[in-house]
């Protein structure tokens, strides 16, 4: 059980990043929608599931070790194909590295005052010297931190709800005629899994049986779906224009008490950190070559994302999650048909 949970761990604290804790990618892509919101995060989190099981079939079967010998197998296509794919992947991975890095000093800008250089700088420092303990380093840090965001998510969604009965939710939320939301539930468990993936792969020597891997896909799915409703019961509250605001979960928490503000900082703080640093050493893993490789690409990623985090959280995240979505639509297909 103890490896189940750890994998559990990294899995929840890859998903549960800037954008999700920030409310940014909940609104982009379920409350927008109003009531049938609800229904796409039935829908993507139950994708996310099934993603999560045949790949962790696929990494024990094969023994995989990297994301380019996971394509080997998916895609058994020429390998000028599956560099191709790997490149882009790896993009892409970089890139949400970079806009969580945005999210935290963004978090520092809005709440605190600060420039949001000082924030991105802080946690491109510490995620320097985590990325020199490798994997262990990051499971353990997730098997800390994520237990209490967890915890913490569900005990400002307690208090949430004691003022907004559930038997009245619905006309609290605002109604949309856009009927595609489902469409939009794809594209967030196809996004979720383009980083999800390589997370994955970099936990395969704590697999052991198949039964471990049913277990970590219900029970990441059930946290998953849980995690997601409190986020999207929280933006009803918003009572501003919420697309002029960087982070509309802390917004409402803040209103709803000064004590909650500082924990839900806790949170926002520690998921983003924990997304950045499984991503940022699946992304090193995914290309370094030696231990040398590895320290430098490091050190230049780090330095890098502090520069990019100017562009601004909530735009990176606006313009480019839609786009990951889309374009991670096949993988995910293929994985579903893989037998």
């Amino acid at each position: 059980m103890d490896n189940i949970l750890k994998i559990i761990f990294v899995i929840i604290g890859t998903i549960i990043g800037a954008g999700f804790a920030s409310g940014q990618e909940i609104y982009l892509f379920f409350f927008s929608h109003g009531i049938k919101g609800l229904f796409g995060i039935l829908i993507s989190s139950i994708i996310i599931g099934i993603v999560i099981y045949k790949t962790l079939q696929i990494i024990n079967k094969y023994s995989i070790e990297n994301y380019k010998e996971f394509l080997e197998v998916l895609i058994k296509k020429n390998k000028k194909i599956i560099k191709c794919i790997d490149i882009i992947i790896n993009i892409f991975i970089l890139i949400t590295f970079f806009i969580m890095i945005a999210g935290f000093g963004a978090y520092f800008e809005q709440e605190i005052g600060i420039n949001s250089l000082i924030g991105s700088g802080i946690l491109a420092i510490i995620t320097f010297f985590i990325f020199m303990t490798s994997i262990k380093g990051v499971v353990k840090a997730n098997e800390i931190l994520v237990p209490v965001l967890i915890g913490f998510l569900i005990l400002i969604g307690i208090i949430n709800l004691k003022n907004l009965p559930i038997w009245e939710i619905q006309k609290y939320i605002v109604e949309s005629n856009n009927t595609k939301y489902y469409l939009n539930a794809i594209l967030y468990s196809c996004y979720n899994s383009i980083l999800l993936i390589p997370v994955l792969i970099t936990l395969k020597n704590y697999l052991k049986d198949k039964k471990q891997i049913i277990k970590i896909s219900i029970i990441s799915t059930i946290v998953i779906i849980l995690l997601s409703i409190i986020i999207f019961l929280l933006l009803i509250r918003v009572d501003v224009d919420i697309t002029k605001i960087e982070m509309p979960a802390v917004y409402v928490v803040s209103n709803i008490s000064k004590i909650l503000k500082y924990i839900y900082g806790f949170i926002i703080l520690g998921s983003i950190f924990t997304t950045t640093i499984s991503l940022g050493t699946s992304f090193l893993k995914n290309i370094t070559k030696n231990k040398k490789s590895y320290t430098q690409i490091a050190v230049i990623m780090c330095i890098t994302s502090v520069l990019i985090s100017k562009i601004g959280f909530s735009n990176l995240v606006n313009a480019l999650y839609p786009i990951f979505g889309y374009l991670g639509i096949l993988q995910v297909l293929k994985i579903f048909f893989y037998k």
